[in-house]
């Protein structure tokens, strides 16, 4: 049990600014089987975000409330993942061999791409979470797990390219790299678990939500063989803009499924 809450804090510290022990640290032997434990701060991410929309909506616009929310998600993860969405912008959209792109990516600087991508990113984070929570008509139980299983669900699409692709650095410069080793059945198995709990909990409002999925691993799929063609494998800023794309698409689907099955 130690030695699983030692895993699951290198996880915590790792993904989110969440204050945690100081006898953890970034061991990659910790930091590889920390893969278990990603979809979970898609669980707690989520409730923090849920937690500030609810409390901007008790005198504020839905809308409102959904950019603060937005808001302190970002700060929660220190805008881990968006990072990495506008890095793979600038890399993949400036870039035309795997030396370019790599080498964009890696640099601090954001780019038009990047700058671009954000903006139409947080517009459509804005419009779908918005339109989804006013079409749940004010069930709060509701809007608590469409917050958690679009963290959760959207951070096992990111982390199950880990299981299937290869790492594209060959050189350890990437911080990222440790979660790249080899997996055992625990990692996968637990990413899973804490990847669909929160979906599979929705099911009891409409059980047609399930058929989210289907368009959230399509996207994870086609990211996945662009970045295998370009870079023949990933990065972990190729994860970060999975989980970012894969999240706006759940929203996207579950505003379908709502609307129109």
């Amino acid at each position: 049990m130690k030695k699983e809450l030692h895993i699951f804090f290198t996880c915590l510290m790792f993904y989110t600014r969440i204050p945690c022990p100081k006898n953890i640290t970034h061991d990659p032997d910790y930091l590889n089987k920390a893969t278990r434990y990603f979809p979970f701060i898609g669980w707690i991410v989520g409730s923090i975000s849920f937690l500030a929309f609810y409390i901007f909506s008790l005198f504020l616009s839905t809308e409102t409330a959904v950019i603060f929310a937005i808001i302190i998600s970002v700060l929660t993860t220190g805008a881990f993942h968006e990072d990495g969405f506008a890095d793979v912008c600038d890399g993949f959209g400036g870039g035309w061999t795997k030396e370019k792109i790599l080498m964009i990516m890696k640099d601090s600087a954001i780019g038009s791409y990047g700058a671009i991508g954000l903006v139409l990113l947080f517009l459509a984070k804005f419009k779908l979470l918005s339109e989804s929570i006013l079409l749940f008509t004010n069930n709060i139980l509701l809007i608590f797990l469409l917050f958690i299983s679009a963290h959760s669900l959207s951070r096992l699409a990111a982390i199950s390219i880990v299981f299937t692709h290869q790492y594209s650095r060959d050189d350890a410069s990437s911080k990222s790299k440790p979660i790249a080793k080899n997996h055992s059945w625990k990692e996968i198995f637990g990413s899973f678990f804490f990847g669909l709990i929160p979906l599979l909990a929705l099911t009891y409002f409409n059980y047609k939500v399930l058929l989210a999925i289907i368009p959230v691993f399509i996207t994870r799929y086609f990211l996945a063989g662009y970045f295998q063609k370009w870079i023949d494998g990933y990065t972990g800023d190729c994860l970060g803009a999975t989980q970012q794309v894969c999240e706006v698409i759940y929203y996207l689907s579950i505003l379908f499924i709502w609307k129109f099955i």
